[in-house]
């Protein structure tokens, strides 16, 4: 049964609680106003909004959000380490996120992001004036045991470092002992169209495609299918999305800040119908190509 994306408001709080996990069973379009609202955190973890778009058994899409110099750590409530691949996308302000087991940290700015995989640990800052809000794509989700349940298998850091002191007399041309943080700036994309439709791949696993989506004024993209469930971000402008699910149409009108769910099985296309360049964010998990008959 389809749980309406309502209004929704969780408290902080000491203890860890599993957030809200809106699911559909049906394409649906999940506008900015209506979207779950989710506040977690503790006084040493930091305390982030959430905006939950979906939590399905196949992708967790949300956006998080802290205001000017804001962050989130970890503490033993909320550990900060997951059994999933991970994509932040800054939608706005600038972050700064750091493993605070190897001591990488990574400046990403607007339009930028990051991606890591499971057991990665991850703090996040906001840089500069401005609030940061990141919009993250999440697979497996945390319906499959992938969030605060895993967290607590993992062995608890106890001391957070910032400081790769071994790059220190080697920089440029020297090279950290581990990586876990991948940040994609613009320029790493990998592009393909489809029909009319560009399409930049920041990141795919065997878990987990995010991708940007652009139409010029009055274009559309080919009719596809994925290989999993579906959400797409609405970035700038108005991106008309058509869907058919189980022999029923349907046809959203996404801005801005609304995003539409797409489960797998549907047939659907993004269609721009305004004479202006429009934008989206795209998350597949797990597979973004179908399976060949």
């Amino acid at each position: 049964m389809t749980t309406a994306a309502g209004t929704h408001h969780n408290a902080p709080t000491q203890g860890y609680a599993p957030s809200p996990r809106p699911r559909f069973d049906r394409p649906t379009l999940i506008t900015q106003r209506d979207v779950t609202r989710h506040i977690w955190g503790d006084p040493e973890a930091g305390n982030v909004a959430d905006w939950i778009y979906a939590s399905t058994d196949r992708i967790h899409t949300i956006v998080f959000g802290v205001g000017p110099g804001g962050r989130f750590t970890h503490s033993d409530s909320f550990r900060t380490i997951f059994g999933a691949d991970e994509v932040f996308v800054v939608l706005r302000g600038r972050m700064v996120i750091a493993n605070p087991e190897t001591a990488e940290v990574h400046l990403i700015e607007t339009g930028e992001a990051v991606a890591f995989g499971p057991d990665t640990w991850h703090h996040v800052f906001a840089h500069g004036p401005e609030d940061l809000r990141v919009i993250e794509f999440f697979a497996p989700p945390p319906s499959t045991g992938t969030s605060g349940p895993y967290a607590r298998t993992k062995a608890y850091l106890e001391h957070s470092s910032y400081e790769d002191d071994s790059l220190i007399g080697r920089w440029p041309g020297g090279s950290r002992e581990r990586t876990t943080l991948v940040p994609i700036r613009r320029n790493d994309l990998a592009y393909r169209r489809s029909g009319d439709a560009l399409i930049g791949l920041l990141s795919s696993t065997d878990q987990l495609t995010v991708a940007t989506l652009s139409l010029s004024p009055g274009t559309s993209s080919a009719s596809q299918q994925r290989g999993g469930d579906e959400v797409v971000y609405g970035t700038e402008g108005v991106t008309h999305v058509w869907s058919r699910y189980e022999g029923t149409s349907y046809v959203f009108e996404m801005g801005p800040g609304d995003a539409c769910y797409l489960p797998f099985g549907s047939t659907h296309e993004y269609r721009n119908f305004t004479a202006e360049t429009t934008t989206a964010l795209i998350g597949v998990a797990p597979a973004w190509l179908a399976a060949c008959p």
